[in-house]
């Protein structure tokens, strides 16, 4: 019978030093990811707001942003399911909206430490958000697995935390104030788009592509019989496809 080797005491420095690093890369990833976190407490509240306010309880709304995490993403599906869309419309929706965060996940799994298990990966995948992912690709070097675990935590139940906090304080606002959480959706949308809009003339030129044909969707006789979510579906896909024809991106190396 072979025994097992015996730990030698060459080996304890080395898992003690293994340690020592995970624990160091996790809470560099907690204080960066703080400001995140700060930032996501208010648009999270909102969020709660408007799904308590449309009938939504508070435990359902906050189990939303526990399995989702995807702001715009929720926004839009929750807005669905109140107007009672079928199940096909809110997920062609919601993929649509959230399909970026595939491609972020597929650049960030190229600086993660190679050695980072399949399930560690999917962890971080599940975390990634447009700031998250802005974060990390400023890193230099190999992404540790405690480093991304750190920066997704605050943002993960700040969130959650949010949301709670927005749907528990909605039954406690007057009524004229429930009526107003329907414009959350579109405060959302135009918080994330005009930072970019204002910065790129592509990106200006795509979101008036995208009014433009939404616009037609809706207000055309013969196509305003196309739901509220396919709208968004044929808008932004086709708005895309255009602005990528249009506006293709330059290759860094050609100035």
């Amino acid at each position: 019978m072979t025994l097992p080797a015996r730990e030698t005491p060459e080996d304890k420095p080395v898992d003690e030093t293994d340690q020592r690093e995970a624990s160091l890369g996790f809470r560099q990833g907690l204080r960066k990811g703080i400001p995140i976190a700060l930032g996501y407490i208010p648009v999270a509240f909102t969020f709660g707001l408007m799904a308590a306010s449309s009938g939504i309880s508070p435990l359902i709304a906050t189990v939303i942003s526990l399995t989702n995490l995807t702001s715009a993403g929720q926004f839009a599906g929750t807005n669905l399911i109140i107007a009672g869309a079928p199940l096909l419309e809110i997920a062609a929706t919601t993929f649509v909206i959230n399909i970026r965060y595939l491609l972020m996940s597929l650049s960030l799994s190229q600086k993660i430490v190679t050695k980072t298990s399949l399930s560690k990966r999917a962890i971080v995948s599940f975390g990634i958000t447009d700031e998250v992912f802005a974060v990390a690709s400023l890193e230099s070097g190999d992404l540790p697995f405690s480093y991304m675990l750190g920066l997704i935590f605050y943002p993960y139940f700040g969130w959650a935390i949010g949301t709670a906090l927005g749907a528990l304080i909605c039954s406690a606002l007057p009524e004229t104030l429930h009526n107003a959480m329907g414009i959350a959706l579109y405060g959302m949308f135009i918080a994330l788009v005009v930072p970019s809009a204002k910065k790129s003339g592509a990106v200006l030129a795509v979101t008036i592509i995208a009014v433009a044909l939404s616009s037609a969707l809706t207000w055309t006789p013969c196509l305003n019989a196309v739901s509220p979510g396919w709208r968004i579906t044929i808008a932004t896909v086709v708005a895309c496809i255009i602005g990528a024809l249009v506006f293709p991106r330059k290759d860094a190396l050609d100035g």
